[in-house]
């Protein structure tokens, strides 16, 4: 049966759609391609309407974009649909151009999912004067309570004793610890932007938490590239509605703390980053042109709230799951852990510098993990010469995290989980230069000294208390990751046996 047949036109009805498809065709096929663009990157050739996307793996795309590097270099483009995109690949071209150009690639792309839902406000996804407000102000209050310090670093202390009942309860059976991570991490941003904690068992914080982790893993799925690739389908059903509606439930709770803690604000005593910003908002009450808005507090708070609890969770969650598959790894830390601190004693920040090798482990299970391949899309702000080629103001260019801690430049054995690639000769811990997990350069991650503070406690005392072993239904554990914008586990359960 023929299209025809079922849809019969006129000759005019006809010629004006066969006219519009071509037109369609030859936009989606042109627009911000390199033509008419003297030395834009290389890349592969792209079909009608859908670009490259037939060519990359969408639930693994930073392995396809791996293996293209090969092929056109450290610098090259694809097209996902309309979109062509700039990849930066291996550490010396990601530095070169986030350190050495950082003004130059340092906007924000204008991603269409994150777009309709912040509309450029916020922290992680805000552009030009507004994130430049944003970013020094989440900065200077974040010190102001104590990231880096001891205020902090208690908070955290005290929160691993809330995890270490939780690991009690499964009496080392196994279940699966990604929800209790979350929750756990969760709290010291609680602290921070609400100035409170809450129960693991409260029923708003646990759906919070479930919420941010799902949308977190759709946003890389591959039904929300397409939507990134082709925003005009977005009347269709798909992953992008379900990442809508956990927004507007995010917002509806996150609203009323704001409700509550404007009811009890005291300018003498500003408990919260939430108190301080409602705080500023009344100092510039008067200034229509002020980026301190309702808005902005919305989604600064957001992006703290996803991005703290997201990486770091997660991060811990593949350090449990390597120290099950590598035992005498795990023993190696325990060993080194009673041998410093003991088995009684929580550890602190300070006994960081005399742990080098599980300071290198948890530096290794970052590297190995590779939690953000993709790294979150930047875009150039002036036209500009990098590294031979010319590109244009406002492309959207990707700094393949992925490619550069795994690259084989940097590092000897890149493919394998090896804690010696930060130990010297004599056992101490050495950093090493190509260890990005936070990006770098002015969008790097801005609680990135609090990650790492948090990681190493709740990691060191995990390891402290328990013993993780291989569930014994699993013949083999198998250390592969999940579909989602960061990269997680998709094995998750763990054996946590008391010490």
């Amino acid at each position: 049966m023929s299209f025809a047949s079922v849809f019969p036109l006129d000759p005019i009805t006809a010629l004006l759609l066969a006219a519009l498809t071509i037109i369609l065709l030859v936009y989606f096929n042109t627009e911000s391609t390199s033509c008419g663009i003297v030395n834009f990157p290389p890349g592969p050739a792209p079909l009608p309407v859908i670009g490259n996307l037939h060519i990359l793996d969408l639930k693994k795309p930073h392995k396809s974009l791996m293996e293209l590097s090969e092929k056109y270099g450290t610098v090259y483009s694809i097209k996902l649909g309309p979109t062509r995109i700039v990849v930066l690949t291996g550490y010396e071209t990601v530095k070169d151009a986030l350190i050495n150009h950082s003004d130059a690639f340092g906007e924000r792309a204008r991603i269409p999912i994150f777009e309709a839902i912040m509309e450029g406000y916020g922290l992680i996804f805000g552009h030009g004067e507004s994130w430049k407000h944003m970013r020094r102000f989440t900065l200077a209050t974040l010190r102001d309570f104590g990231m880096g310090r001891k205020t902090i670093e208690d908070k955290i202390i005290e929160e691993t004793d809330f995890l270490i009942k939780v690991f009690d309860s499964y009496k080392g059976q196994p279940f699966n610890p990604t929800c209790t991570m979350n929750c756990a991490v969760a709290n010291i941003i609680c602290f921070i932007t609400l100035g409170d904690r809450f129960d693991y068992e409260h029923e708003g914080f646990v759906q919070l938490v479930k919420r941010v982790n799902e949308s977190i893993k759709l946003s890389g799925s591959p039904l929300v590239q397409l939507y990134n690739a082709f925003p005009f389908l977005g009347f269709l059903p798909g992953a992008h509605k379900t990442i809508f509606y956990n927004e507007r439930m995010i917002t509806a709770f996150l609203n009323s703390c704001f409700k509550e803690n404007s009811q009890k604000l005291d300018e003498n005593d500003l408990r919260s980053f939430i108190d301080v910003f409602l705080f500023r908002q009344q100092q510039e009450s008067d200034n229509p042109n002020s980026y301190f808005h309702e808005n902005n507090l919305l989604y600064t708070t957001s992006n703290l709230f996803s991005a703290g609890m997201e990486t770091t969770s997660t991060t811990l969650r593949w350090g449990m799951l390597l120290m099950m598959k590598y035992p005498e790894i795990q023993k190696k830390v325990y060993e080194e852990i009673i041998n410093v601190i003991g088995s009684e004693r929580p550890p602190r920040a300070g006994d960081q510098k005399n742990l080098p090798y599980t300071n290198a482990v948890i530096h290794e299970i970052q590297r190995f993990a590779d939690i953000v391949p993709l790294s979150i899309p930047h875009a150039t702000t002036v036209d500009l010469n990098f590294k031979g080629y010319f590109i244009p103001k406002e492309t959207q260019v990707i700094p393949l995290l992925s490619s550069v801690l795994y690259d084989k430049t940097q590092w000897e054995k890149p493919n394998e989980f090896n804690p010696s690639h930060f130990l010297n000769a004599e056992g101490k811990f050495v950093m090493r230069d190509a260890f990005i997990p936070f990006s770098m350069g002015r969008r790097s991650c801005a609680g990135e000294t609090l990650a790492k503070m948090e990681l190493f406690l709740f990691f060191t005392v995990l390891i402290q208390k328990f013993k993780f072993q291989v569930p014994p239904n699993i013949s083999e554990l198998q250390l592969e990751s999940g579909v989602g914008f960061t990269s997680f586990p998709k094995y998750q359960n763990v054996c946590a046996v008391r010490r």
